[in-house]
């Protein structure tokens, strides 16, 4: 049987954070702070709802993002 595969770390990292930095900058920081994939969705996106490890997502609204979470 193969081994379970072991999911990537996340990076000890608050997502509320980023909340109001402008999407460039707060894509640039995740990334230099260990997150594998940055999503960044309009308001009221719709996404589904599988959690990622490693995954940090943006909700941006003009260019800021208002609201950030994991997975």
């Amino acid at each position: 049987m193969a081994p379970i595969p072991t999911p990537p770390a996340e990076p000890d990292d608050s997502p509320d954070t980023y909340v109001g930095l402008d999407a460039d900058s707060a894509e640039r920081l995740a990334r230099e702070r260990g997150w594998s994939t940055v999503r960044a969705l309009p308001p009221g996106a719709i996404i589904t709802m599988e959690y990622r490890s490693g995954r940090l997502n943006f909700e941006v609204k003009d260019g800021r993002v208002a609201r950030s979470w994991k997975g």
